[in-house]
């Protein structure tokens, strides 16, 4: 959680300093328990003995979660979220307005702890499943929250789109497509 402490998209969904990574916790623990746990492939990546890294995937077709799962987490994220739901919800329905519509691996977030960052974690994270999305000649999406991952993406391969339409105040958040590719 906390390699989303500064991100962009969170300091403005999360805009106290003090209580963001408790509600950084609480949203990823509603994500993972109430629409990853069994449907997202969780990439996980280790350095000296302890968790550095991860990433979270939902493969083609399970994006996104049905209904039900997506109630059974509305009370997670407004806890999370807290004032700030209806901002989260508009951003939520304009990344959902931007995916792509045939099957995909949508790469839900992706991080690394700080003291980590710069030592190619997050590659190594990405080039994983990207290998398995090329064997099985698979388009991936996400959405930057932060444009200075633009250029890293687009190193993988990904195109970015038009950033989302968000209120005046929100951060720029680029929605990014990796074409299908022949496994090498």
């Amino acid at each position: 959680m906390r390699a989303f402490c500064g991100d962009p998209q969170f300091a403005w969904l999360m805009p106290s300093d003090a209580s963001r990574l408790a509600r950084l916790r609480r949203f990823f623990g509603t994500l993972l328990r109430f629409e990853g746990f069994g449907f997202a492939d969780i990439d996980v990546i280790g350095n000296g003995g302890g968790t550095a890294g991860a990433a979270v995937w939902f493969p083609p077709g399970e994006w996104p979660p049905p209904m039900i799962r997506q109630l059974r987490a509305l009370p997670g994220y407004t806890r999370a979220f807290g004032r700030r739901v209806t901002a989260a919800n508009v951003l939520v329905n304009a990344a959902a307005r931007v995916h792509p519509k045939t099957g995909y691996w949508y790469l839900a977030c992706i991080g690394v702890e700080p003291a980590t960052q710069g030592n190619g974690l997050g590659a190594a994270l990405l080039r994983s499943r990207l290998r398995i999305c090329d064997a099985l000649a698979s388009a991936a999406f996400l959405e930057s929250s932060n444009p200075s991952n633009v250029p890293l993406y687009e190193h993988f391969g990904f195109v970015a789109g038009a950033p989302l339409r968000l209120p005046p105040g929100a951060p720029e958040i680029t929605p990014m497509t990796r074409p299908p590719r022949p496994s090498t």
